[in-house]
């Protein structure tokens, strides 16, 4: 059991826009597939991201404020975004809200393609080193030193895993919404005061979302053997296995790990499922070496 409470003084700029502070909560192991990174984002200044897409899933549920997903799509506080592993999404542009931060809670993890997910330690290291050795990084690309400009993620990843980074084409054709508020709450069987809604599952990996509420002093005991489990306390508070919780507080259960809940207030929370990915024995070909096939950078940026 991993309880990681909020802390509003422990925002880090990990963004390569300079305009989003990340507050890191949870991680998995890195160089594994199951490997995964819970993570706060807040915006805090005019925000711009080209079209791109990634080689890992992500799921991504708006705090406070909207952002934006592309094409003028927002993803709206009480909604919840499923961002398949290899779909291109963007362009994003979202303004600073002057009286308001924007925070975002965004689950980064492996996808069922076994391509894993790079930990931000070797991200991190991985750029000190290619600055070191005379290239730059201008917003999300990377000049090298003979002149020629990548995306940075994929310099990143070529640099850490000495190989090129492979985008799986995606399973699904857009990024999945959900609108939590149209899902009805059911109760959970033997758990007095305790319910839930079920979002979905997705991929053959059958990740899954889905949020519990317990009314005020409720108690909820509950095992999955099958997955671990994230947990995001999205309002009230009470206690895990006796630890104070609150709002943003984040939780963690390993497989077969207990997870015991007790409300003093209304307790609602965002919960993922994450089941172990099993890689295939026999890689798929659906996959592309580009970030965007065809995709020709600015002029502006070219060598």
């Amino acid at each position: 059991m991993k309880i990681v409470p909020f802390d509003d003084t422990n925002w880090k700029m990990d963004h390569p826009t300079g305009a989003i502070y990340f507050q890191h909560m949870l991680k998995g192991e890195p160089d594994s597939p199951d490997n995964f990174m819970l993570i706060l984002g807040k915006q805090v200044g005019d925000f711009s991201m080209p079209r791109h897409r990634h080689n890992f899933d992500q799921i991504r549920f708006p705090v406070r404020g909207p952002m934006s997903i592309g094409r003028g799509i927002d993803l709206e506080e009480g909604q919840v975004g499923y961002f398949p592993e290899g779909l291109s999404y963007g362009p994003q542009e979202d303004l600073a809200t002057p009286d308001q931060d924007r925070i975002s809670l965004v689950l980064q993890f492996g996808g069922a393609s076994g391509y894993g997910f790079m930990s931000i330690e070797q991200r991190r290291q991985a750029r000190e080193e290619l600055l070191a050795a005379g290239g730059k990084f201008v917003g999300p690309y990377y000049h090298r030193p003979d002149g020629k400009v990548q995306w940075g993620l994929n310099t990143i990843w070529e640099h850490v895993f000495g190989e090129r980074l492979k985008y799986p084409r995606p399973r699904y054709k857009n990024v999945q919404v959900a609108d939590t508020k149209r899902f009805n709450w059911l109760p959970v069987e033997n758990a007095k005061g305790v319910d839930h809604k079920y979002m979905g599952a997705f991929s053959e990996r059958g990740v899954w979302i889905e949020m519990v509420r317990l009314r005020a002093h409720a108690e909820w005991s509950s095992v999955d053997d099958r997955a671990r489990r994230l947990a995001f306390v999205s309002s009230g508070t009470g206690s895990c296995d006796g630890a104070p919780v609150g709002a943003m507080t984040a939780l963690q259960t390993d497989a077969g790990e207990e997870l015991r809940l007790t409300a003093s207030e209304p307790l609602e929370l965002f919960l993922i499922g994450l089941p172990p990915v099993v890689v295939p024995k026999e890689e798929s070909e659906e996959y592309d070496l580009e970030e965007i096939p065809g995709h020709k950078l600015p002029e502006s940026q070219a060598a």
